[in-house]
């Protein structure tokens, strides 16, 4: 076996390990694939099969009344009655606890919801595993941040029908592909001064989920490196149920060739193993 041949192995243990933590996660208790319903709130108090008491939204935010024998737990205190949850950021979720459950109370494009995240839902207790490229060292490239003069608000679409979300974008990644340059624009990132980009490329819809997929970066060395690790290209919640609100790339994010790396279609989605 050659140094390459023991770099490649190595590197497919590390991406193996990463993918594995990845899918733990999806598959959480009160992950994503926990989620029955997605609920868009009104000033009419409203009843859900999966979630205690009548629920709405108004000059409180959200607001919750059980009734008699029903019961939330919020920072691990029972409450009881009618109980107002205040103004939800965008983007931002709370939970509270309802047995095993977990009822996540959020906001999205502007509209309070809420998302009921049961440990049996069956979406959650059939997943096995998301199909994926083979990791391939090729497909880490070494890019550029270019960052703007301010931040920029950008307005994406998003997979649920008439929603729009706004995100920040600190700048843009460039990198080269088979002698091609190509910029993406990029959001704030899970870690602080990492980044984020969601994308489409020539697989969408054939070998990868067609609206979207997700790539976080490291934050840029101090003479504005990145790496970019298309490897790790993962996807986004709506790949796997349509209770998700998930944003759609950018426009100039639509790359016109193939990225043969990263997370397929789910098995969930008709995608093979």
């Amino acid at each position: 076996m050659t140094v390459q041949d023991v770099d490649r192995v190595s590197f497919a243990e590390e991406w193996e390990r990463w993918h594995r933590a990845h899918e733990q996660a999806l598959a959480d208790p009160h992950g994503f694939l926990a989620i029955t319903s997605l609920r868009w709130l009104s000033p009419e108090p409203t009843r859900f099969e999966d979630a205690p008491g009548a629920w709405s939204s108004g000059p409180e935010g959200v607001v919750v009344e059980l009734a008699d024998g029903e019961e939330l737990t919020i920072d691990g205190t029972a409450v009881h009655g009618r109980y107002a949850f205040g103004a939800i950021a965008e983007r931002a979720s709370l939970y509270a606890g309802y047995g095993d459950a977990v009822i996540e109370v959020a906001k999205r494009g502007g509209h309070d919801i809420v998302r009921p995240r049961h440990p049996g839902n069956p979406l959650r207790t059939a997943f096995t595993r998301t199909p994926a490229y083979a990791p391939d060292p090729r497909w880490v490239r070494t890019g550029r941040y270019l960052p703007f003069d301010e931040p920029r608000a950008i307005t994406v679409g998003a997979v649920a029908e008439g929603l729009e979300h706004v995100y920040d974008a600190p700048g843009q990644v460039e990198f080269e592909l088979d002698g091609e340059t190509f910029r993406l624009t990029a959001f704030n990132g899970k870690r602080p001064g990492s980044l984020m980009v969601l994308l489409t490329d020539a697989t969408s819809g054939v070998t990868t989920y067609a609206a979207n997929r997700s790539l976080q970066i490291d934050a840029p060395d101090e003479a504005g490196r990145v790496t970019l690790d298309f490897n790790r290209a993962t996807n986004l919640p709506c790949a796997y149920t349509d209770l998700a609100t998930c944003p759609l790339p950018p426009t100039g994010n639509r790359l016109p060739v193939a990225i043969e790396a990263g997370e397929k279609i789910p098995l969930e989605r008709g995608g093979r193993p």
